[in-house]
Parts: C-alpha cells; sequence; structure tokens
C-alpha cells in the first residue's frame, strides 16, 4: 500500500475489451497514483496479439500483462496490496473475483469495475453481477441516469462514476465538421474504408454476408479506396462474446463459390486507432468503435438493415443522424452525428467527469477502514454453484478443460446407449 496522497492500482481484465478498457482507465489516474495490468485466465482471454493491440499507446504498453490463475492472482494481489483493484472484466467474471477469488482481503481494497463501451440501454445483469463494487463506471450522461435508477430499484448500493471512455479522451470535438468520403482532409493519406465487426450482430450468416457483398460492391465502385474489415479477433482467437460466423471466414467461403473477387476486401487485427488515422469513412452494424470514428473526426455509418433495436445493440445511435443502409455503403454515403446526441452519448464535457474524484474519497475512506460491506444480490445454491464452475475454468488450465469436456461428452454418450439397449 503506498503512502497517503497517492495510492496503486491493479486493473484485472479477462478479455480483449476489458483489457483495452482498463488500460486506458489507468492512464487517466490521478496525478501521482500507480497502476498494473494482469488477466486473469479464462476460456475468453486474449491471445498475444490482441493484448498487444489492446495496450498499445498506453502507459503499459511497452509490454504484454501476466495471465494468471485464480490462484496465482490471489497471491499476487496479496503480494502488492493494491489500494484499489478494478475488476474489468464481463459480469460473470467480476462475480466470481470479488466473491471469491479475492473475498476476505485485508485491509480490504477499493473496489472498482465498468463497462468498456456503448451500454444503453441499462441491464439487470450488468449490476447483479456487480454489486458488492465500491464504484461502477459508466461513459455517457444517459447511461448514469439509467443504471442509477435501475441500481437503486435492485437495492445495489454502489456509487457511479462518470468518466469519458479511455480511448476517446483527447479526441477532437464532435459535429465538428467531418469530411465526406469524397473529400478526405488533406494532413493524412485517408483512403480507407474499415468496417468494425460485431461479434454477436447481425445473428444469421445471410446477413452478414450481405454485408460482406455491399463492401465488395464498394470497393468495385471506388477502386480509390481500400475496403478493410477489421477483426476484433482472427478465427482462432477468443474475444468477449462467441462469434457464430465469423466474417473472414464467411469471405473465404464467398470467394470459394465465385461470389467475390479475392482482392476486394481486406481483412486485419490489431488497433483500430490505426486504422482509422487512414480511415475515410467507417461503418458497422453495432461496434464501440463506431465512438472511435467520431472522435477521429471520420465520417460513419451504422446500418439499420437489421433492424434498430437493443438485441442489435444500437438502440443507442436512434437520433444520431448516422443510420443507414447497405445500399448507402455501396454508394460510399457516410454520416456526421449530431452535436446534440454526442453531448448526451458519449461525447459530454469533461468537466461532469466524477469518477476519479469518487476514487480519491473511497480510498481515503477505505484508509480510515470505513467502507461499507456491499449487499451480495446474486444469492441460492445456483449461484453458488455457477461461481465454483467459473472458478475451476480460472484453475484448470484451458488444454485441461478441453480434455475434461471431451470425457464428458463421451461419458454421456456411452450413459445414452446404454440406457436405449
Amino acid at each position: 500500500m503506498t503512502d497517503r496522497g497517492t495510492a496503486h492500482v491493479m486493473a484485472i481484465a479477462d478479455s480483449d475489451s476489458y483489457l483495452k478498457w482498463g488500460a486506458g482507465l489507468l492512464d487517466s489516474l490521478p496525478e501521482g497514483w500507480s497502476g498494473e495490468l494482469a488477466v486473469v485466465r479464462t476460456p475468453i482471454a486474449p491471445s498475444p496479439s490482441q493484448m498487444r493491440g489492446a495496450v498499445l499507446g498506453t502507459r503499459n504498453g511497452a509490454s504484454v500483462p501476466p495471465v494468471l490463475s485464480a490462484l496465482a492472482l490471489r497471491r499476487t494481489v496479496r503480494r502488492v496490496r493494491p489500494d484499489v483493484i478494478v475488476v474489468a472484466c464481463t459480469g460473470p467474471v467480476v462475480d466470481v473475483l470479488v466473491n471469491d477469488v479475492l473475498a476476505g482481503l485485508s485491509p480490504r481494497p477499493v473496489l472498482v469495475s465498468g463497462l468498456p463501451g456503448i451500454s444503453v440501454p441499462a441491464t439487470e445483469k450488468a449490476w447483479l453481477y456487480r454489486a458488492p463494487v465500491d464504484l461502477f463506471i459508466l461513459h455517457s450522461r444517459r447511461e448514469v441516469d439509467e443504471f442509477g435508477e435501475l441500481g437503486a430499484r435492485l437495492g445495489a448500493t454502489g456509487e457511479i462514476g462518470l468518466a469519458t471512455l479511455p480511448f476517446l479522451a483527447g479526441g477532437p470535438e464532435p459535429g465538428s465538421g467531418a469530411p465526406t468520403i469524397a473529400d478526405p482532409p488533406e494532413q493524412a493519406p485517408r483512403d480507407r474504408v474499415v468496417f468494425a465487426t460485431q461479434a454477436k450482430v447481425p445473428v444469421q450468416r445471410e446477413e452478414r454476408e450481405l454485408v460482406l457483398r455491399a463492401l465488395a460492391d464498394l470497393a468495385a465502385r471506388r477502386p480509390d479506396l481500400n475496403v478493410v474489415v477489421k477483426l476484433r479477433a482472427r478465427a482462432h482467437e477468443q474475444q468477449t462474446h462467441r462469434e457464430h460466423h465469423h466474417f473472414e471466414t464467411l469471405w473465404h467461403d464467398l470467394v470459394a463459390a465465385g461470389e467475390v473477387p479475392a482482392d476486394a476486401v481486406s481483412f486485419a487485427d490489431g488497433s483500430m486507432r490505426e486504422q482509422l488515422e487512414h480511415a475515410a469513412g467507417f461503418v458497422t452494424v453495432s461496434s464501440t468503435a463506431a465512438l472511435e470514428a467520431v472522435a477521429q473526426d471520420v465520417p460513419l455509418l451504422i446500418l439499420s438493415d437489421f433492424g434498430v433495436s437493443a438485441e442489435m445493440i444500437n438502440l443507442v445511435f436512434e437520433g444520431s443522424e448516422a443510420l443507414g443502409t447497405l445500399d448507402d455503403l455501396r454508394e460510399g454515403r457516410f454520416r456526421t452525428p449530431s452535436p446534440r446526441w454526442c453531448a448526451e452519448n458519449y461525447f459530454h464535457d469533461a468537466d461532469g467527469n466524477d469518477w476519479s474524484a469518487r476514487l480519491v474519497a473511497l480510498v481515503e475512506r477505505a484508509r480510515a477502514g470505513g467502507l461499507p460491506a456491499r449487499p451480495l444480490l446474486l444469492t441460492g445454491p445456483r449461484e453458488t454453484a455457477r461461481r465454483r464452475r467459473s472458478r475451476l475454468r480460472m484453475d484448470v488450465p484451458p488444454t485441461a478443460l478441453r480434455t475434461i469436456g471431451r470425457v464428458r461428452k463421451r461419458i454421456k454418450r456411452v450413459r445414452r446407449r446404454l440406457l436405449s439397449q
């Protein structure tokens, strides 16, 4: 534990998007505070390549963080004794870490969690998994209002803090006259249209193929542009959410069937920031990267062909003036979101951010021994069993987990055969 007036923060991530968020948050700590990163071993832990892309450009970007089992993580925390632990993880992993792996630490650190991107509408699960944390960080006035009302209804007692999304800090003012695709800015060669994938949407294979065909049509009509599909993960890599129909795999299938030219579209992983530096236009069905495009004054297009809803994770873009169609994509028609929408959604004045002040006050309160016990909102035998299974996935190496899974499937098949005889 550090001297009074300073503090040490450990951010623990479980996936690529949360690692990026945690690394960015550490860069925004109060002056004089220190921070370090770790990744907890789960089935969705990022690959070394994903980790390098996630921490690129941050103060912890010189090396990839260690990947630790639950047991090794607890030992590390007990050795380091951080003042603050940022549990930068998906909800179920936050729940297991806070209520199992990190339980009983003395002195108790301030526990912080948050959501790494667009979180509209507010969901009960997000709060229920994070109910025991002291500070829940959100990134827009709309999110703070929605989660505040929901938390009060559920009985959560943790504070809510407003922060600018780490990767948006320092970006240009939105609504300042972003260039059109036909008139790229002169300060940098902007010759790309970047499509940002989302693991969960669109859901159907056919819908994803429609997007790829539209990208190929754009490439045919605009040979002066490079059309790039920016992946969150390669087909063999894990990511925060499971992707049932990987865009790169679908593209190879379309090429093999002779439906699209092989060289019409290229695929890239790594840093979104680097792609946007050369972008004349940005397109997605739903991705937090749309906010990065706004921050870098890249005109964008949010595809509405498959619906605008909570299920499509694009409800927040209603009223943004950035919604469009696959026909707009084929024609290269991109948008600039309205300043009013930006102010309510992620581009608020930084003077409104209060998470840092809240965190400082919580650290002072912890040092005085005054942190309250937060109520656990997920209780009962089923939740206990779920935590036990999740803890096992953190402690057992992935190869062993796969072996265990295969053995279980064989046992089930043998049992079914025996019962059918």
